[in-house]
């Protein structure tokens, strides 16, 4: 058995971990902390996992912790990073499902997040946690750095294109839109009902803190430089991404079979589904389950492709992709615990 820690249980990431977790054949969740909740039952916060787990919330410990074999942080940025040192010296593995090691640059990571990093030392030993790019990697990870949901979407929408060099990378776009859970579960007036019910908002158009992230994980995927145009929106849903992307297609982008580059490059992927020719994915059909879906278009055949992409924010975009990699990192079947399919109506 895997002996496992959530820190930071008591958000939307948090309670999805624990959905996913409990049902996993193969963890044992040891401790969840949390030190606003310390003390209280976890069912009694989330009666959605009555007579699934027992635990109570309690105040993080780094002894408790550094007993457990891998440590999940489902925080805020700038929470993480204080506690991994400790733990990586003891042993323990880390998947970090924040901000905090997934830019490589401690400088630019600074200039993003308005903060000094507290451990930048160990920024080149973290393993950014795209199982579709990195799974050797992963595989022997210490430190991981899961991918922002945003990202993730994005990545998994330009590789194939960028990897076989089909389009001009100095001009990506992507317009994506989350639903309200991704702003996290705490108190805001632009998460209230009766403000983002009934409509829908661009915000961070002036740039939004998963640009260098996904900039990063671009350029490593092409050998032209990467400059990428993003702007999020807000949807009024619970759930869900969903990532139009635009490129303009080269000389070999235009005569290649975009349809087949992608399907070869996602073939053997099992939470990577290509969408048959003229259909296109809806978040819907991904809710609750660990799958991007993504289909490829070029419009009147002239030289922009779009591709769509969606899944769960909280799932493929979160705590079920998280899961993924923890399997890989202790050998595990890597669908085992999130193979489940979407939720429908």
């Amino acid at each position: 058995m895997i002996k496992v820690g959530i820190v930071g249980g008591t958000g939307y990431t948090g309670v999805e971990l624990l959905r996913l977790l409990v049902a996993h054949p193969n963890v044992e969740i040891a401790l969840i902390t949390s030190r606003a909740e310390s003390g209280r039952e976890v069912a009694d916060l989330f009666p959605s996992l009555r007579g699934h787990i027992n635990l109570c919330f309690t105040d993080p410990d780094d002894d408790a912790l550094a007993a457990c074999d891998a440590v999940f942080f489902a925080t805020p940025h700038n929470v993480a990073m204080r506690s991994v040192p400790a733990l990586i010296a003891a042993g323990t593995r880390v998947i970090d499902l924040s901000a905090d090691f997934r830019i490589r640059d401690a400088a630019l990571w600074e200039r993003w997040y308005g903060e000094v990093h507290a451990c930048p030392e160990l920024l080149d030993d973290a393993v950014y946690g795209l199982p579709e790019r990195n799974r050797k990697q992963i595989r022997s990870a210490r430190l991981l750095a899961c991918p922002g949901c945003y990202p993730t979407a994005v990545q998994l929408g330009f590789m194939p294109l960028l990897e076989a060099g089909l389009v001009d990378s100095t001009s990506l776009i992507a317009n994506a839109v989350s639903g309200v859970s991704g702003a996290g579960r705490q108190a805001k007036i632009d998460n209230l009902l009766s403000e983002a019910s009934d409509s829908f908002k661009a915000y961070a158009v002036g740039g939004h803190r998963h640009l260098p992230e996904i900039e990063q994980g671009l350029s490593a995927m092409s050998s032209e430089a990467v400059a990428l145009t993003f702007v999020p929106h807000l949807a009024p849903m619970i759930r869900g991404i969903h990532a139009t992307l635009y490129a303009s297609l080269n000389e070999a982008g235009r005569a290649a079979d975009l349809q087949k580059v992608f399907e070869d490059c996602y073939a053997q992927e099992p939470f990577v589904d290509v969408l048959p020719a003229g259909q296109y994915p809806q978040t819907r059909s991904v809710r609750g389950a660990n799958s991007c879906q993504l289909a490829i278009t070029v419009p009147q055949d002239r030289n922009t492709v779009v591709v769509t992409a969606v899944e769960d924010n909280l799932v493929k975009g979160a705590a079920g992709q998280a899961i993924q990699c923890m399997n890989l990192m202790f050998d595990q079947v890597e669908t085992l615990g999130i193979a489940q399919p979407g939720l429908l109506p």
